[in-house]
């Protein structure tokens, strides 16, 4: 007999009913025979480790909240009743709920559906007249056939409401859905169970026999699991012990087999892992790899597998895809204690959907993956591919062909280093200059600069890009000097660029090779460079300051641990950004925001620059209260170097000391 059906929604009904029914039969059941508690002492011991188990499961067969205690509650059913058994597996669900943080509802149900097998399997047992084994002389052949009987049973009832849940919510045939649970896992289960009468008759003759069984469970799990392995053709990974990449693969190509079935790619990336394994070694990294894994196990896997496709990669395929999305976040939200030491494990989560995002596996990855960049991009817990997104990720991919292209030696002139001026309010000189990056695209006209930093920050075009700026601004100054115009240049830098350990080594070959002094290069860093791996970057920053690079620190007042940064980095300036200049006219908070970094800067002994001076009142302001170098279209747009010598001989410095602001 074959039904179909699913409509892909929570199938409340049955958790419903399954509620009302279970907790009916229970209750009628311990009203009609009370419990006798004998052999209380070994009543606690099975009782107590059924609830251990939940607490800390073994790594066995079974996909569901409370399979882990099964054994020992099966023993409760066995010695003691309907009942005790009822009431421990409650206890035990709720632990382990707890534990892995799902919802009260769904402890509810699984509470409901293992004691609807509890009681089907004692009303066998009554009916068969076999006594509770706790009070009983012993049992006979035929009590044991039919305690085997009653786990069979057991298992049934148990699979047929898990296996209806799961055919409401996915769809497929109703009996293949039943036969591949009982299939998949009720050898290994069965093989627990029939530990539970040796744990009531161990407990009879010494409770502390008890915990000895445990070894055997530990034994059949990990069994039962690499049989699963090898019949899925998928060993586990050596470090996190989830299944790997091909794996996972082919249990998408099995769903996606089934036209009907719905099914998620949830694909999970850690930030700055890397970094892990640089800053403290590999041990360490799979030590979190693993911790990472045992995590998502707990929160997402009991509902969805959970896969490592390499490196700090993972993924769970899941019916509701962006419920564990979420869920992946919030496991990763908290910090991994190792050895004393606190990691923030974040990461950036992708979700694909079969069959709206793709009808094949290489389809949903590569999917999931342009949605996983996005949510990196954007900073979110997680994004959901939307076709926009492959035209995002292609647009990309294109404008990172043309930048190579556009570097490469004897390439035309589409990538061009501009200098806006850097005037001394008090005096009027110029005290130096910006280096801004432009790229004239053949086909998109200019490009931002913020644009081209990220289409080419996480790839090796940027230090293509990166040596290109210095050799042309390094080049420059030379010239220069050989005019007698010797003014510093400050050229903005990017993450990767700190991250490198070479690029100081670069810069100092550069300047020695054009007879430049350091002094006359600075280096603009923004607070964003500091947050992601910070101690790398401050033995960069060092090495620049004993080289004789000053360093900058751009878009003051706009990060997040500015004041930090001040006391610790060798910093020569900082810059107030652009848009609290702009509004310091109209804006009460925002000239209130531009006073304070003056006095601190000052406080400090740092020069301060405003950047985005347009108007000779923002320029009036500033003289006013304090700030020394400003730049901006007040002074002169960004130009060539060529540009910037004829613009410094018509320039005729204007000394303004203090001047009267009117209202």
């Amino acid at each position: 007999m074959s039904v179909s059906g699913g409509v892909g929604a929570h199938p409340w009904a049955l958790y419903a009913g399954t509620v009302v029914v279970a907790g009916g039969a229970t209750a009628g059941w311990w009203l009609a025979e009370p419990p006798r508690l004998d052999a209380p002492a070994a009543f606690v011991m099975v009782a107590a480790l059924a609830i251990l188990v939940a607490f800390w499961p073994l790594p066995g067969p079974g996909d569901t909240t409370a399979m882990a205690p099964a054994t020992f509650t099966f023993a409760l059913l066995l010695g003691w009743g309907v009942a005790p058994a009822v009431a421990v597996q409650a206890v035990a669900v709720l632990v382990a709920s707890a534990r892995r943080r799902h919802p009260p509802w769904r402890a509810l149900y699984v509470t409901a559906r293992y004691a609807l097998a509890f009681t089907v399997a004692g009303v066998l047992m009554a009916m068969a007249g076999v006594p509770p084994l706790a009070a009983g002389p012993g049992p006979g052949p035929v009590d044991v056939v039919v305690m085997a009987v009653a786990a069979a049973v057991w298992l049934v009832v148990n699979d047929l409401v898990a296996a209806t849940a799961v055919w409401l919510q996915l769809g497929d045939d109703w009996l293949s859905t039943v036969v591949r649970l009982l299939r998949r896992e009720g050898p290994g289960r069965l093989a627990m169970l029939a530990v539970a009468p040796l744990a009531v008759t161990a407990g009879r003759a010494s409770a502390v026999l008890l915990p000895l069984l445990l070894v055997p469970l530990v034994a059949l799990s990990e069994l039962a699991r690499r049989a699963g392995d090898e019949h899925r053709g998928s060993p586990r990974d050596d470090v996190t012990g989830l299944p790997g990449r091909d794996a996972m693969l082919r249990e998408l190509r099995v769903h996606i087999r089934r036209e009907r079935s719905r099914i998620g790619l949830v694909l999970i990336d850690l930030n700055q892992f890397r970094r892990v394994n640089d800053a403290f070694g590999h041990a360490v990294g799979d030590r979190l790899l693993a911790a990472v894994a045992r995590r998502l196990r707990e929160r997402v896997g009991q509902e969805a597998p959970v896969a490592r496709l390499g490196g700090d990669e993972f993924a769970i395929l899941a019916a509701q895809p962006a419920a564990a999305a979420e869920a992946a976040a919030h496991a990763l939200a908290e910090p991994v204690t190792l050895d004393g030491l606190s990691f923030d494990v974040t990461a950036a989560i992708g979700v694909a959907s079969y069959p709206d995002h793709g009808a094949d596996p290489s389809t949903l990855l590569r999917h999931a993956e342009s949605a996983m960049y996005d949510a990196k991009e954007r900073g979110a817990a997680y994004a959901i591919y939307g076709p926009e997104l492959e035209r995002n990720s292609a647009d990309l991919l294109e404008l990172l062909a043309d930048l190579r292209r556009a570097l490469e030696p004897g390439a035309t002139e589409q990538v061009q280093i501009l200098y806006q001026p850097q005037v001394a309010l008090g005096s009027g000189g110029v005290v130096g200059v910006e280096a801004l990056l432009r790229w004239h695209h053949p086909r998109y006209g200019t490009v931002s600069p913020e644009r081209v930093t990220k289409v080419a920050e996480h790839s090796a075009v940027m230090r293509a890009l990166t040596l290109r700026v210095f050799d042309q601004v390094t080049t420059d100054l030379a010239a220069w000097r050989e005019h007698g115009l010797e003014i510093r240049a400050s050229v903005n830098v990017s993450i990767r660029d700190l991250h490198r350990p070479e690029f100081v080594d670069r810069l100092s070959e550069l300047l020695t090779a054009r007879g430049v002094p350091a002094n006359q290069i600075q280096l603009e860093i923004t607070e964003t460079a500091l947050l992601v791996d910070a101690r790398r970057v401050m033995v960069t920053l060092h090495r620049l300051d004993a080289l004789g690079v000053s360093l900058s620190l751009d878009d003051f007042g706009t990060g997040y641990s500015s004041l930090q940064h001040l006391r610790r980095l060798p910093l020569a300036e900082v810059k107030i950004d652009r848009s609290f200049v702009l509004g310091m006219t109209t804006d009460p908070d925002d000239a209130a925001v531009v006073a304070a970094i003056i006095d601190l800067g000052r406080g400090l002994g740092l020069r301060v620059v405003a950047e985005g001076v347009e108007d000779d009142r923002i320029r009036r302001m500033l003289t006013a209260g304090g700030c020394e170098v400003a730049q901006g279209w007040y002074y002169a747009r960004p130009m060539t170097g060529d540009g910037l010598v004829a613009w410094l001989a018509r320039y005729r410095p204007t000394p303004r000391p203090s001047e009267r602001i009117d209202s």
